[in-house]
């Protein structure tokens, strides 16, 4: 990558789509959310800063209001940020400056291949959690806390069984009330997620998995996107039941089952949450970490920013 920090803004119509993606897949960082095709599915609207030749680039994901321009982290978006190869703290710095000024609010989720930046607009540095999937069955299995073999031999005594390719809709409809609790995600988000599973799934890139009761109700169930050795636990819903019957963790065994030995990451995109964290911890997956960029240039309009919020 050259040290020329020739960073050029980028409105949505001027972006090469097909060069975007090609540094997306020869990223060492890259990530699905990163592609095009995400953006222009889950994203308002989107510009970007391209580095030179597309060597390195940043989606800006924007919304406005009342004129107001500002950067948002679209939904089922865990992660964006810079994607690109040999990356170092000047050029990152270099990137956020570049930022143009017009967007009043940046509020955006970087990656774990921007982790190291020391500035101090990265005051919150969050969790994700990921498993290396390139081991034995076996080995996988062993590692895991008790509480996880517990329930996993709990479901399969119950006699629970486990579904690859559940319609979508199940999977969304089950995921709703939780998400109704923890995020802001509309009807247009899910729509919008829908057509980018269909359009992944075609290409292999998608997959459901649904654990069943023994009255064939699902109970648990779940998306997974994949890119770059990465299978994304992107959309989950649970039924009130699932806990009682060890189903969310019969589920996530039988993905990791049917994916050992496999030169994959599982990815469980967080979290935060302390409950969350500890269960996925519990599979022996390791904490990665990455910054949410913050800038704020609406100080004298803290009842506007509580606002759009909202």
């Amino acid at each position: 990558m050259s040290d020329t920090f020739n960073i050029r803004y980028l409105q949505q119509n001027e972006i090469n789509k097909q060069k975007w993606d090609e540094c997306i897949d020869r990223a060492s960082n890259g990530l699905v959310y990163a592609y095009s095709y995400y953006l222009d599915a889950m994203s308002k609207n989107w510009d970007a800063l391209v580095l030179n030749d597309y060597e390195a680039v940043m989606p800006l994901t924007w919304n406005k209001k009342y004129r107001i321009h500002y950067l948002y982290q679209p939904a089922f978006t865990a992660s964006l940020g810079i994607f690109g190869n040999n990356l170092h703290q000047k050029l990152i710095e270099h990137f956020i400056k570049t930022i143009p000024k017009k967007f009043k609010l940046v509020e955006i989720a970087m990656n774990y291949g921007n982790v190291f930046i020391a500035s101090s607009d990265f005051k919150t540095i969050r969790n994700n959690y990921i498993l290396d999937l390139n081991k034995d069955y076996t080995a996988l299995h062993s590692s895991y806390k008790e509480n996880i073999k517990r329930n996993i031999k709990k479901a399969q005594q119950l006699s629970c069984t486990v579904k690859k390719n559940i319609p979508v809709e199940d999977v969304i409809n089950l995921s709703k009330p939780a998400m109704r609790q923890l995020t802001n995600v509309t009807e247009d988000d899910y729509k919008n997620f829908e057509k980018l599973y269909h359009l992944l799934h075609q290409q292999n890139k998608a997959i459901t998995y649904g654990v069943y009761s023994p009255n064939k109700e699902l109970v648990a169930s779940c998306v997974y996107f994949f890119s770059h050795n990465r299978a994304y636990y992107i959309l989950v819903g649970n039924h009130p039941n699932s806990k009682a019957l060890g189903a969310s963790h019969f589920l996530i065994d039988s993905f990791i089952k049917d994916h050992s030995n496999q030169n994959m990451i599982l990815d469980f995109e967080g979290s935060d949450i302390r409950n969350l964290a500890f269960f996925y911890s519990s599979f022996a997956a390791t904490l990665e970490t990455y910054p949410f960029l913050k800038i704020n240039n609406l100080q004298k309009w803290v009842k506007w920013v509580k606002w759009m919020k909202k």
